[in-house]
C-alpha cells in the first residue's frame, strides 16, 4: 500500500485486499493450454504427474499400511524433493521392524541415504524429548546406522545426497550419543577429506559435525572459510560451529578467531543478533584452557571498535588507487567481455562493495534496499551499471530518503519504513536496520524528498575492470554458477 508524503510515494504495512464490485468472483475453471495436436505441454503434464505421485504417497502419512513401504521405497531417489520427502514420511509411519534391515542393507546409495535418515528419525529419541520413562538409548542401532553410513562411498554421492547423509549423521550423533573412540576416528577420517566442499550448505554441516567430533584439521579449514566467506551469515555459522572445538588450534588460529569477534560486533541483524554473537564468544572462551586464556589475554581484552557496515565489508579495497569509471567504458566492456567470468570473484565483489549490507540476494544480505536476486531479469548489463555509476539518476520510490524537520528544529534524514496513525518511522542508516527514529507526524514542520540516493556513489572506483565485470555477471546470472557467463 502506498501513501503520498511531500509529493513522493512511500510504502507502509501489510494490508488485506478485498474486491468490491459487480463482477463475478467465482473461481475460473482451469483450462489447460494445448498445442496444435491437442496435447498438453510437457511441463504441465509432468507437473500433474508429480502432484499425483505426491498425493498418493501422502495418503500413507499418519497411518500404517502393508503396501506403504513397497510403494514409497522407489520414490526415495526421486529428483523432486517434495516427492522424496513424502515417500520418507510415509515409510516413517510404518512399523520400523518391517523396513529397518532394508534401510541398512539397501544397495542404491541415493535411496539408502534417505532410508537411513528415516531410520535415524524414528529409532532415536531427541534429547529434548527424553524423559525418565523413555527407553534407554539403543546403542546397537546407533552402531548399525553409523556402519551403514561409513560403508557408503561418500565422495561419489551427488550434492543432494551429500546434504542428506550429513544431516543423517547429525541426527544419529545427537539422538544416540557419542560412539566409541574407534568409530569417532573412522568418521573423522571419512569426513575430513570432504571439507571444505563446493557449497556453503554442505560446508556448514561438515564444519558442525567435524567440530563435534573434535577433528584436528577443522580449525584451520574453518578459519580459512571465515576469512574467505563474503557474507556475515556464512562467517557466523562457521564461527558458531567451532566454538566448542578444542583440537587443532594454535596461537595464530585462535588469535584470528577472537579477532573475528571484534569485527562481527559491527555486523547487523535482528534485535537479538548482538547477544547471539556474544553467546558464541562466551562458549569459545569457556572452551579454552587456562594456559590458552593466558596466551590470548591481549586479544581477549580488546573491545570492538564501532565501524559502519560499509567500512567492514569494503576493507579489501583499502589502499587501492581510485579509478573514476565512466558508464560508457564499463558498458562497452560488458558488451564484449561478459564471458568466462569468475563466479567466486563476482560473489566476493558483491560482498566487498557492501551490497550485502542493504540488499537481499538469494536469501542472504540485508533488506533495507531492493532485493537484487532477479535484477538480471529486469535490467540489461548497461542498466545495472548505470544504477551503480549514477545511483541518484533514478531512485526507487520505496527506498528514497526524506528529510524531516520538526517544529523543535530537529532534522532527521532516512527512509520511511512505517507510517501509522500519528507516527512516522525513519530508518536513518540503511546498513543498520535497527537505526530508526520515531517522529510524531503532528510535530513535522517540513518534509522534503531527497534527490540523492541512499546508495553511495563511487562503489566501483576501487575495483578493477575485471572485478566489475565479474560482479555484473554475478548479478545478471542471479547467482547461478552454471550460467553461460561463467563457462570456461
Amino acid at each position: 500500500m502506498y501513501f503520498t508524503i511531500g509529493g513522493r510515494r512511500v510504502q507502509s504495512g501489510l494490508y488485506r485486499v478485498t474486491y468490491v464490485g459487480e463482477e463475478s468472483t467465482t473461481p475460473v475453471a482451469k483450462v489447460a493450454k494445448t498445442f496444435g495436436n491437442g496435447q498438453e505441454p510437457t511441463l504441465l503434464a509432468s507437473s500433474a504427474t508429480a502432484r499425483k505421485s505426491r498425493h498418493e504417497l501422502e495418503a500413507f502419512h499418519g497411518r500404517q499400511d502393508p503396501n506403504a513401504v513397497k510403494v514409497a521405497w522407489p520414490h526415495l531417489s526421486n529428483n523432486d524433493r517434495f516427492i522424496r520427502w513424502a515417500a520418507r514420511v510415509a515409510i516413517e509411519h510404518q512399523p520400523v521392524e518391517t523396513w529397518a534391515d532394508k534401510a541398512l542393507t539397501e544397495s542404491d546409495s541415493k535411496i539408502q541415504v534417505e532410508a537411513l535418515l528415516a531410520l535415524a528419525r524414528v529409532a532415536g529419541v531427541c534429547p529434548q524429548h527424553r524423559t525418565d520413562s523413555s527407553p534407554p538409548v539403543d546403542t546397537q542401532m546407533r552402531d548399525k546406522l553409523l556402519a551403514a553410513v561409513l560403508a557408503i562411498d561418500l565422495p561419489k554421492l551427488d550434492a543432494t545426497s551429500q546434504l542428506t547423509v550429513q544431516r543423517t549423521l547429525q541426527i544419529i550423533l545427537t539422538r544416540f550419543g557419542r560412539p566409541d573412540d574407534a568409530t569417532v576416528q573412522k568418521l573423522t577420517v571419512a569426513l575430513a577429506p570432504l571439507f571444505p566442499a563446493e557449497s556453503f550448505e554442505l560446508n556448514w554441516l561438515l564444519c558442525e559435525t567435524l567440530g563435534w567430533l573434535q577433528s584436528p584439521t577443522v580449525a584451520a579449514k574453518a578459519m580459512a572459510l571465515i576469512d574467505a566467506a563474503p557474507t556475515q551469515e556464512e562467517q557466523v555459522q562457521y564461527a558458531r560451529s567451532i566454538r566448542l572445538l578444542k583440537a587443532g588450534w594454535n596461537d595464530e588460529l585462535q588469535t584470528a578467531y577472537f579477532e573475528w569477534f571484534l569485527k562481527a560486533a559491527n555486523y547487523r541483524g535482528g534485535a537479538s543478533f548482538a547477544k547471539f554473537i556474544e553467546f558464541i564468544r562466551n562458549d569459545a572462551v569457556a572452551s579454552l584452557s587456562d594456559a590458552q586464556k593466558d596466551s590470548l589475554k591481549e586479544v581477549l581484552a580488546k573491545k570492538p571498535v564501532q565501524k559502519s557496515a560499509l567500512e567492514n565489508l569494503g576493507a579489501i579495497f583499502k589502499g587501492r588507487p581510485e579509478t573514476n569509471w565512466t558508464l560508457d567504458e564499463l558498458s562497452q566492456a560488458a558488451r564484449t567481455d561478459l564471458k568466462q567470468r569468475d563466479f567466486r570473484n563476482g560473489r566476493k565483489m558483491f560482498a566487498a562493495a557492501g551490497c550485502f549490507a542493504c540488499h537481499r540476494f538469494r536469501n542472504q544480505g540485508g533488506m533495507t534496499g531492493p532485493d537484487l536476486t532477479t535484477a538480471g531479469r529486469r535490467y540489461s548489463s548497461h542498466d545495472l551499471l548505470d544504477q551503480v555509476v549514477n545511483p541518484s539518476k533514478v531512485i526507487n520510490d520505496q527506498f528514497s530518503a526524506v528529510t524531516v524537520v520538526t517544529d523543535e528544529g530537529l532534522v532527521h534524514t532516512g527512509v520511511v519504513v512505517n507510517l501509522g496513525g500519528d507516527r512516522l518511522t525513519l530508518n536513518t542508516d540503511l546498513t543498520d536496520p535497527n537505526k530508526r527514529v520515531n517522529i510524531d507526524r503532528n510535530s513535522i514542520e517540513e518534509l522534503i524528498a531527497s534527490k540523492t540516493s541512499p546508495m553511495p556513489a563511487g562503489l566501483f572506483n576501487r575495483m578493477t575492470k575485471d572485478e566489475i565485470l565479474d560482479l555484473t555477471a554475478y548479478l545478471i546470472s542471479g547467482g547461478d554458477a552454471g550460467h553461460e557467463y561463467f563457462q570456461k
